[in-house]
């Protein structure tokens, strides 16, 4: 397995360019399969996530190419909604594609999604809203099969603003016959992008990005050219690391209202930001501010995709802060491995207790899930000293070759892949 070794203690510096939004790209291209034609997306990472849902949508019979950032599908050699389970054991976004395959051919067989264990996420809320429009659903092991012969729009309301579970219901409801209503809907902005998509496709939409969603459903969607938004959490991740390594960064093709919550938390921090149009700029040359009480939360709140990043940030502050995680029960097993790089944190159910410390040290570290291992990676670049991460897969599912951007920052990161005689020392 690939590692990451870097050589901590340098503030990062200059500009970079934000990566496409894997969490926008992702249910985009399941949508597509709504549209009987070309489509192509621009501004598309090449992440792990990506390449398995494209090789799930050649499996339906879709031809992919991903050239560069831009994505063509030709949707109209689709020929089965079946998706294999080995493919969606990798990813859990798989589950996207119940949705628009249920409304394109009146039925599929799906399985439980694999993905970052970071907590349970159940997929009964994504169930009841397709159930809600018609579909009817047999579940037998993992394997799951829904069947419709005509969708019909209706009133649902969410228990929980679940992000898939909206974005699956929208994509289905397109298609549908008369009015569907989503209320306690998710707000994502990957979730305003999506209604866009959709539009541009020919869809009815309004109300992405609050909590009642309306959709009007249409008989047929045209394929359409279209270009992702950029990536919040790749974003929020550069601008903790400037904060962390105590360096100057600006950021270009970003938005900076999407990061609203983490631009509240690092000013508080005492971190330095401006932020105009697309470009946000960050600096910081002093020990950070702990932050007495953090609490993650479903969009517009401080997001659980950055709070193992930050966490890293307020292991390094000046005084004790209390980090609580509220949507995923399993997102705090970096924890561990950051007290192995000297913070000091105890962790209390699902609250973790931070004193910070006046500097990390370089130590041998295993990514956990997507998010921990931005977070390492990050505490390697603050620390001292050489930090070895592994068990990189789970970081090649979000950030682009993140040693590769980070080194345009002037990070000392270095990929290591395993060939005979080779070893690190």
């Amino acid at each position: 397995m690939d590692k990451l070794v870097i050589e901590g203690g340098k503030p990062l510096s200059g500009t970079i360019v934000i990566q496409g939004a894997k969490n926008a790209a992702l249910p985009i291209l399941a949508a597509s399969m709504l549209a009987n034609g070309t489509v192509t997306i621009d501004h598309v990472p090449k992440l792990l996530d990506i390449e398995v849902m494209l090789n799930i949508l050649r499996e339906l019979g879709c031809r992919a190419e991903h050239i560069g950032e831009t994505v063509v599908l030709h949707t109209d050699s689709a020929t089965s909604s079946h998706v294999p389970e080995s493919l969606m054991n990798k990813m859990r976004s798989s589950i996207f594609l119940m949705g628009p395959l249920l409304a394109r051919f009146g039925e599929t067989t799906v399985y439980q999604p694999g993905g970052c264990a970071i907590g349970e996420r159940k997929i009964d809320l994504h169930l009841e809203g397709l159930k809600a429009l018609g579909a009817e659903i047999e579940e037998t092991g993992n394997r799951i099969v829904c069947r419709a012969a005509k969708l019909r729009g209706a009133d649902i309301h969410l228990s929980f603003p679940s992000v898939g579970a909206t974005e699956n219901i929208m994509m289905a409801a397109v298609l549908a016959e008369g009015r569907t209503t989503i209320t306690n809907a998710a707000r994502e902005p990957e979730i305003q992008d999506l209604q866009r998509f959709l539009n541009t496709m020919g869809a009815k939409i309004i109300g992405a990005g609050t909590d009642t969603i309306t959709i009007d459903g249409v008989k047929k969607l045209q394929p359409c050219r279209y270009t992702v938004i950029p990536d919040r959490i790749v974003a929020g991740t550069i601008m903790v690391a400037a904060a962390a390594t105590r360096g100057n960064v600006t950021l270009q093709n970003v938005n900076p209202g999407h990061l609203s919550s983490l631009i509240y938390v690092l000013r508080r921090a005492g971190v330095q930001i401006t932020a105009s149009d697309d470009i946000i700029k960050v600096s910081h040359a002093s020990r950070p501010k702990a932050i007495e009480r953090l609490v993650t939360s479903p969009y517009p709140a401080f997001p659980t995709d950055l709070q193992s990043q930050v966490m890293v940030l307020l292991a390094l502050s000046d005084g004790v802060s209390i980090l609580k995680e509220t949507v995923f029960e399993g997102r705090l097993k970096h924890v561990d491995e950051l007290t192995r790089m000297g913070a000091d944190i105890r962790v209390d159910m699902n609250a973790a207790f931070i004193k910070g410390v006046p500097r990390l040290y370089g130590a041998t570290v295993e990514a956990t899930d997507l998010r921990a291992g931005a977070a390492l990676v990050i505490a390697g670049l603050a620390a001292q000293g050489k930090t070895i991460v592994e068990q990189i897969h789970h970081i090649d599912r979000g950030y682009d070759r993140i040693e590769s951007m980070l080194s345009r920052l002037g990070a000392r990161i270095t990929r290591y892949s395993p060939v005979p005689n080779n070893t690190i020392q």
